[in-house]
């Protein structure tokens, strides 16, 4: 059994008394892919923090403003970078996968859960 994500470690995370809140679903989802392969060994903890942290400190140069709305974007972008990185995806099936979840999204009628569907080969 993998030890479960040290939450404090993590710069600046969106909580309250009961862990990490999030504003919408595919913040969740990108959290949890964070936490699912980190359990799966894809990298430590100690990583993932270090690089949301490098993703947070280059929002900020570039002059975001740091009020937490950005926060699950930083983590996003910081998660892309590693899965890339470690050569978890090809970087064209990321884009692929990136693209799906866009139209994905975009074809969503409001309220209702993003559902990927099979794409033809």
């Amino acid at each position: 059994m993998t030890a479960r994500p040290d939450l404090d470690a993590l710069p600046a995370i969106p909580r309250d008394d009961e862990g990490p809140v999030f504003r919408a679903p595919w913040q969740a989802q990108a959290f949890a892919m964070a936490v699912s392969l980190h359990e799966r060994g894809a990298f430590t903890w100690k990583e993932w923090a270090k690089r949301l942290a490098d993703e947070i400190a280059t929002a900020r140069e570039r002059g975001e403003v740091d009020d937490g709305r950005r926060y699950y974007h930083d983590w996003l972008a910081a998660l892309e970078k590693l899965v890339a990185e470690k050569q978890l995806l090809r970087a064209d099936e990321l884009t692929r996968r990136k693209d799906e979840w866009e139209r994905a999204a975009r074809e969503t009628p409001h309220g209702k859960p993003i559902e990927l569907r099979p794409t033809a080969s």
